[in-house]
C-alpha cells in the first residue's frame, strides 16, 4: 500500500485469519476483538463497496483488543477520516487476524492514522456502550488523545455532503421498497395522506 503526502501507508505484518464473516453490524466484531484483547487487525469490506465499486476498503488495528489506527486501502486516508469513509450502511465482510506482541508497534508509531479508543465503535457500529467498554479496556495515555479527538471522526462525517445524501437515497429506497412489500404504493403516490 502506498500512501499520500496527508496519510502515510499502513505496513502490517500477514496475521492469522481468526475469523471471517459477512455481519450487518461491526461492533460484532470490535466486540469480539475486545472480549479477545487483540492484538492484530479488522479487514473490512462494506458489501456496497463491492457491488457498487466504491471506494471503502479498510484496516482497523488493535492493541489489546483496544482500536489504535484506522486505514482506507482505496484513499490512503488514514485515523478518523478513514473511519468516516468506512461508516457506510452494511452489511460488511469483516476478518480478524491476530499477530505476534510486539509485530505492529512500528506501525502503532503512525500518528496520522490513529484513531481515539472510543472512535471506531462509536463511528462504524452506532454504539456508545461499546465504545464506553473500548475507553475503559484502553491505557491511559490513550484516553487523552480520546478527550481531545472524540468529535474529529463527526465532524468529518457531518462535512461529507454526498455521503449524507447517499445514505438519504438509500433510506428512501429502502422506504419504497418496504412501502411496496405492505401494498401502501397508492398511498405514498397520492401523498400518504388518510381518506376519512
Amino acid at each position: 500500500m502506498t500512501g499520500t503526502a496527508e496519510s502515510p501507508a499502513l505496513r502490517i505484518p500477514r496475521g492469522d485469519l481468526l475469523r471471517s464473516r459477512v455481519v450487518t453490524d461491526v461492533g460484532t466484531a470490535l466486540g469480539r476483538a475486545l472480549d479477545r484483547e487483540l492484538t492484530g487487525y479488522a479487514t473490512l469490506v462494506p458489501q456496497e463497496t463491492l457491488l457498487l465499486e466504491g471506494d471503502a476498503r479498510g484496516v482497523v488495528t488493535f492493541a489489546d483488543g483496544v482500536p489504535v489506527l484506522a486505514y482506507n486501502t482505496v484513499s490512503d486516508s488514514g485515523g478518523p477520516d478513514a473511519l468516516a469513509e468506512l461508516a457506510v450502511p452494511g452489511p460488511y465482510r469483516v476478518e480478524l487476524y491476530a499477530v505476534e506482541d510486539g509485530a505492529l508497534d512500528a506501525a502503532h508509531e503512525e500518528e496520522a492514522l490513529r484513531v481515539p479508543p472510543g472512535a471506531a465503535a462509536t463511528e462504524l457500529a452506532d454504539d456508545q456502550t461499546l465504545a464506553d467498554r473500548t475507553r475503559d479496556a484502553a491505557p491511559d495515555h490513550r484516553l487523552d488523545a480520546d478527550r481531545d479527538d472524540d468529535g474529529d471522526a463527526v465532524a468529518a462525517f457531518l462535512e461529507d455532503d454526498e455521503r449524507i445524501e447517499a445514505i438519504r437515497e438509500q433510506a428512501r429506497s429502502e422506504a419504497a421498497e418496504r412501502a411496496s412489500e405492505w401494498g401502501l404504493d397508492d398511498a405514498l403516490a397520492d401523498g400518504g395522506e388518510f381518506d376519512d
